[in-house]
């Protein structure tokens, strides 16, 4: 093996002189590079042997590609060497590109030489067999290594750019809310409260206060970052630290709302399914075996979601609730998981449920004018029991109502009178949502939980790594 001691003896040092940069090229472009020699950097993701063969796995975070080492192709060294290559040690592999002999859109290497850049200090603790949650949780920096994860990631990744690309293209102006902010947007029961240079301030629930007065200067606004909530809740659903992006509309009601929300939402999944095939076809291979049919069933909803949505008034999920399994269900509850995926397991696709009772929303929302009791406000469910991934609606115009809100929710006035300025000067009908990022990959990928979603979740118990 050259430029490196044998890897019978191996050390985390780093090869002190690596080879000068040849044809060197990502694993991703292999395919225009059939019949050329080239150099991948990566590591080892896995390695098996077949009497004169070598057979190396190697990625370099675009993908992993097979290196095949023939014994008599390379020097005795290099072939006894490559054998004792360590799991996720970093090489470089000279070789000649080639199709897979059986797998048509597969490339692989002919190895000529594989040469150490690092050994690993010690056998990596992450290995082919099956892990506990909680390890994997603790190795999570590690973990993210992996082909599944990887995909999820790239998943994310698609999402992300999708919903960039989506306002962009409406003519949004990006405006970015502070994450420290002196009131609460959601209730102050859920506030990660710390000190401002001897002052109490709150992490962030929600940009959507700062998109309103966006709303007031650029018309069509939309914010995208990280929010926070204290829930001391441990479901599948929920995160302490996750990202949400807040578009708001000046001169939009509620029923402008549900069709931005159902747009945004097909333009979203339709960009998924068409960038990220690949990555869908790795978390297919994790099947359910309950239910080996789900990940069809669930490929063929995603390609159904186009608006426009169902849509359902809550008065009229109560009476679904009550004709399937929930025979208590009455009007002013609130939604819990089960009653959500009760809801969406009548629908192929996802469903607008709207105008709930005002006493379960946030001051901040507008009253029907039909009937006072009701919000104009819409959620939106996803298919399979996923839950709520979209919430907004249209916010309260009148500063008198919305004075009367403040008081009515025990708020403190002196930390709204910046936002009570949006109706004092220039107030206008809006309306706008939030999306939560995280839901919507573990809604896409299909994933039981929704701490894969996030490179490195905060949950109830989790601050590290």
């Amino acid at each position: 093996m050259s430029n490196a001691e044998s890897s019978a003896s191996q050390s985390p040092s780093v090869a002190s002189a690596p080879t000068p940069p040849g044809n060197v090229v990502s694993i991703a472009k292999l395919a225009e590079h059939v019949g050329e020699t080239v150099t991948v950097r990566g590591w080892l993701y896995n390695k098996r042997s077949s009497g004169k063969l070598h057979f190396l796995e190697v990625r370099d975070g675009s993908g992993i590609v097979q290196a095949v080492v023939f014994k008599g192709n390379v020097s005795p060294e290099l072939f006894a060497a490559a054998d004792h290559i360590q799991q996720e040690s970093s090489i470089e592999v000279d070789g000649l590109v080639k199709e897979h002999g059986k797998l048509k859109g597969t490339y692989e290497l002919d190895a000529k030489d594989v040469r150490l850049v690092a050994a690993t200090a010690r056998e990596y603790p992450i290995s082919p067999k099956e892990h506990g949650t909680d390890f994997l949780m603790d190795h999570r920096h590690l973990w993210l290594r992996s082909k599944r994860q990887h995909a999820i990631m790239r998943v994310r990744h698609a999402i992300i750019k999708a919903v960039r690309d989506f306002f962009d293209e409406n003519d949004f102006t990006l405006v970015d809310a502070p994450v420290f902010t002196p009131n609460a947007c959601e209730g102050t029961s859920t506030l990660f409260q710390t000190d401002y240079h001897g002052e109490p301030a709150y992490l962030t629930q929600s940009g959507q206060l700062y998109m309103e007065a966006g709303a007031a200067a650029f018309g069509k606004v939309y914010c995208f970052g990280p929010t926070f909530r204290a829930e001391k809740s441990k479901t599948r659903r929920h995160l302490a630290e996750f990202w949400m992006v807040e578009p708001e509309v000046a001169f939009m009601d509620l029923a402008g709302d549900m069709v931005l929300a159902e747009q945004f939402l097909s333009f979203v999944v339709s960009r998924v399914l068409e960038t990220r095939r690949k990555e869908l076809d790795v978390l297919a291979s994790e099947k359910r075996p309950d239910d080996p049919e789900w990940w069809t069933r669930h490929m063929t909803m995603l390609e159904n979601v186009k608006a426009p949505f169902p849509r359902i008034t809550y008065h009229e999920a109560i009476d679904l609730l009550q004709k399937n399994g929930h025979p208590d269900a009455k009007v002013g509850d609130d939604f819990g998981g089960d009653e959500e995926t009760t809801i969406s397991k009548k629908f192929d696709c996802p469903v607008i449920i709207h105008r709930y009772p005002m006493d379960l929303k946030a001051f901040y929302f507008a009253r029907d004018p039909n009937d006072p009791t009701l919000a104009l406000n819409m959620d939106v469910l996803a298919p399979e029991g996923y839950g709520e991934i979209i919430g907004g609606g249209q916010r309260e115009a009148d500063l008198a109502r919305l004075e009367s809100a403040i008081a009515e929710h025990r708020l403190p006035k002196e930390a709204f009178e910046w936002y009570l300025d949006l109706r004092r000067y220039g107030s206008f009908p809006h309306a706008g949502f939030g999306l939560g990022i995280e839901r919507t990959v573990s809604w896409i990928c299909g994933l039981p939980h929704v701490r894969e979603t996030i490179p490195f979740p905060r949950m109830l118990n989790r601050l590290a790594p």
